[in-house]
C-alpha cells in the first residue's frame, strides 16, 4: 500500500509538472483576430504583434529618423508581455563591459559579453543588430546577443555602428568591418581567441555580417571562420516573392523597408553596391555560413536567394525557414518557441565552427 502511494504521488507530480510546462508553453495567447497577412502566424508570435500594435504608435515611414527611434520596438512588446504573464526573466550567465573604439570620422561602441568565470582564452562572436542601418542599438537586440554568447559559451562583441541619415552608406558597413579588425587585433585583452572568431547579425546586421565577411576576403585579412545570417537584407529589389507575399507584414513590411534604403542609401545608385545587394556580390571563398530566415517576412526571399548563391560560389552554407513567425522573432526565446529553437539551431552550427561540443 506504502509503495502504491509513493507511486501515486510521483505520477500526480508527473502530472502537475507536465501541466506547468504546458501552462508556461501556452500562457501568452493573442487577444486580436488572426490578421489577413498572416493566416499561418503562431499564437505567441502573433501575440508579441498584438502587443506591439496596442502601442499606437505611428507607422515608422511617416515619421522622422529621430521620431522613429522614440518608438515601441519589438522588444517592449515581449517585456510587457512577460511582465503580463509573469514570465521570469532568466539569470544573466555572463558579465558586460563596454569600450569604445576609434572609427574613420569618429568613434563607436561596442558592448562585450563574457561568460560568468571564464578563464581560458574563449571564441568569439562579432555581432551586428538590426534596425535597417537607422534605428535600434544593442539594447534592443540584448537578448540576442546575451543569448549566443550563454548558448555558445563565446564572448560576443555587439556592435553600436553609427546609423543614417546622419551616417550615409557606407559607414555602418565601414564600422562593422573596423569593428571586427579591433576585435581581431585585440581578441587576446578581452580573454578571446584570435584564431577563432564568427560574425552574426540579424536584418541590416546580417547584411553587415556578410558585407564584413567579403570586405575581409577583400583585404587579404583573417576572414571569420563562420558567419551567422538571421533573416538578412540580401538585395534592393522589392518585388521578390517574400515582398509581394508579406508586403503587408508586421514589424517589417515593405514600406517600411523601403524607407530604411532611402534613409540609408545616397543615391539609388548604392542600392547596386555588392555590400548591399549580396546576392549579385561576388561570394567565392567566403566563410560557411548559416542563414536563418522567418516565414512571414518580406526579407523571406532574400535570405533564401542568398543561401542559392553562396552554394552556387561554393560555399558550405545551411539555410532554414522558421515556420509560423515574423522579421524580429530571433531575440523572443522568453515568449516565442520558435525563437528559442531557432537558437538552439544557430548554437549548434557556432559550436561546430569553434569545434566545440
Amino acid at each position: 500500500m506504502k509503495a502504491l502511494s509513493i507511486k501515486k504521488l510521483a505520477l500526480a507530480a508527473l502530472f502537475i509538472c507536465s501541466n506547468l510546462v504546458v501552462t508556461a508553453q501556452t500562457a501568452v495567447k493573442p487577444v486580436e483576430p488572426r490578421p489577413a497577412w498572416a493566416p499561418d502566424i503562431k499564437q505567441e508570435m502573433e501575440s508579441v504583434i498584438d502587443k506591439l500594435e496596442s502601442f499606437n504608435a505611428a507607422p515608422i515611414p511617416t515619421l522622422t529618423p529621430k521620431q522613429a527611434r522614440k518608438n515601441p520596438t519589438p522588444t517592449d512588446a515581449v517585456m510587457a508581455l512577460m511582465k503580463e504573464n509573469n514570465i521570469p526573466m532568466p539569470p544573466s550567465m555572463v558579465d558586460t563591459t563596454g569600450k569604445d573604439i576609434p572609427v574613420a570620422g569618429g568613434k563607436i561602441h561596442l558592448r562585450i559579453y563574457t561568460p560568468k568565470n571564464s578563464t581560458t582564452a574563449m571564441p568569439i562572436i562579432v555581432y551586428y543588430h538590426g534596425g535597417g542601418w537607422v534605428i535600434a542599438s544593442p539594447d534592443v537586440y540584448d537578448s540576442s546577443a546575451r543569448g549566443l554568447a550563454e548558448q555558445v559559451g563565446a564572448i560576443v562583441v555587439s556592435v553600436n555602428y553609427r546609423k543614417a541619415p546622419e551616417h550615409k552608406f557606407p559607414t555602418a558597413h565601414n564600422d562593422s568591418y573596423a569593428a571586427y579588425e579591433w576585435t581581431m587585433k585585440n581578441a587576446a585583452m578581452i580573454n578571446g581567441d584570435p584564431g577563432m572568431i564568427a560574425v552574426a547579425g540579424e536584418s541590416a546586421g546580417g547584411n553587415l555580417a556578410a558585407s564584413v565577411s567579403m570586405m575581409a576576403r577583400d583585404k587579404g585579412f583573417q576572414m571569420p571562420v563562420h558567419q551567422l545570417l538571421v533573416y538578412p537584407i540580401a538585395s534592393y529589389d522589392f518585388e521578390t516573392a517574400s515582398y509581394k507575399k508579406y508586403a503587408k507584414a508586421k514589424p517589417l513590411d515593405k514600406p517600411l523597408m523601403q524607407w530604411f534604403f532611402m534613409q540609408y542609401l545616397r543615391t539609388p545608385a548604392d542600392g547596386k553596391s555588392p555590400w548591399i545587394s549580396l546576392v549579385n556580390a561576388n561570394l567565392k571563398n567566403l566563410p560557411p555560413a548559416t542563414i536563418i530566415r522567418a516565414e512571414i517576412d518580406p526579407l523571406e526571399s532574400d535570405g533564401r536567394n542568398l543561401e542559392q548563391k553562396l552554394e552556387a560560389a561554393g560555399v558550405k552554407v545551411d539555410g532554414k525557414t522558421i515556420q509560423g513567425v515574423t522579421h524580429e522573432f530571433f531575440g523572443m526565446a522568453t515568449v516565442v518557441p520558435q525563437a528559442k529553437e531557432a537558437q538552439a539551431y544557430a548554437v549548434s552550427k557556432l559550436k561546430d565552427a569553434f569545434g566545440l561540443k
